[in-house]
């Protein structure tokens, strides 16, 4: 198997996760384990899952397993995941601490739910659930929100997840949606008018640097649950973003 573009894990890593998950197994709070399936095909089916979104039927034909059976997998070994993880994920605050920080928000696409209409986008022309992303001037990940809905604009989410106070004392590069905070964003075209050569090459710089966080985004996008449709009860969606998170942090090695 090759194990990264599969799993987004190495193997390596894969084989840590499961011997971490199977130290909390073995504290007790699982004392029916094992399932239909070992542990290891247990993780591994709930990666393959979440990374590449596949409907649980065609992931059972992968595992010869029902579906019902990649459901109770997949809820019962999300959470061990989540809970093995768990210290990778650095609080924002020290994972900025001497970065220059670029700031930009992406939506979790959900489709149409009832009773949940203040996740449209009409920017987007989709329903889903916003996030911001930081990252550094490299691209790599330092932090991702709460989940807001998504016809909230990227300036009020900026502030609905309480990062712009977090990040007050940060430099902040960001997309124009954030003019108002204190971050450094592209200068708009005034009206009838044209922009000087100094805005626009301070614009063109701006751009070149905001590129590494639409990278760390595309990188938090390959979890595909996040990114081609999620289908799965709503109220269940923060707790797989904060999953994907730290997923995404212990694959970067932090």
């Amino acid at each position: 198997m090759r194990y990264h573009s599969t799993t987004g894990l190495s193997a390596d890593q894969v084989e840590e996760l499961v011997a971490r998950i199977w130290q909390i197994v073995q504290c007790g709070r699982e004392r029916s384990w094992p399932p239909a399936m070992g542990l290891y095909r247990a993780v591994l089916l709930t990666l393959i899952y979440v990374r590449q979104n596949l409907n649980q039927a065609a992931v059972g034909d992968l595992f010869d397993v029902s579906q019902s059976t990649v459901s109770r997998v997949y809820r019962r070994i999300l959470p061990l995941i989540g809970e093995a993880l768990c210290l990778h994920v650095p609080h924002l605050k020290e994972a900025i601490r001497g970065r220059l920080v670029l700031v930009d928000g992406t939506d979790i696409p959900t489709g149409n739910r009832a009773g949940h209409e203040d996740n449209y986008s009409g920017k987007r022309r989709r329903a889903g659930l916003n996030i911001q992303v930081a990252a550094d001037t490299d691209g790599v990940l330092l932090g991702i929100s709460i989940p807001l809905p998504g016809a909230m604009h990227d300036r009020k989410a900026f502030t609905e997840c309480d990062w712009e106070v977090l990040l007050a004392d940060a430099p902040i590069i960001a997309d124009p949606a954030y003019q108002g905070t204190h971050a450094i964003t592209p200068r708009k075209k005034p009206k009838g008018g044209e922009l000087s050569i100094g805005d626009k090459a301070n614009n063109k710089a701006i751009s070149s640097l905001r590129a590494a966080v639409e990278r760390c985004i595309a990188h938090i996008k390959n979890w595909k649950i996040l990114a081609t449709g999620y289908r799965g009860r709503l109220a269940e969606l923060p707790n797989v973003i904060r999953v994907i998170t730290a997923l995404e942090f212990y694959r970067l090695g932090w």
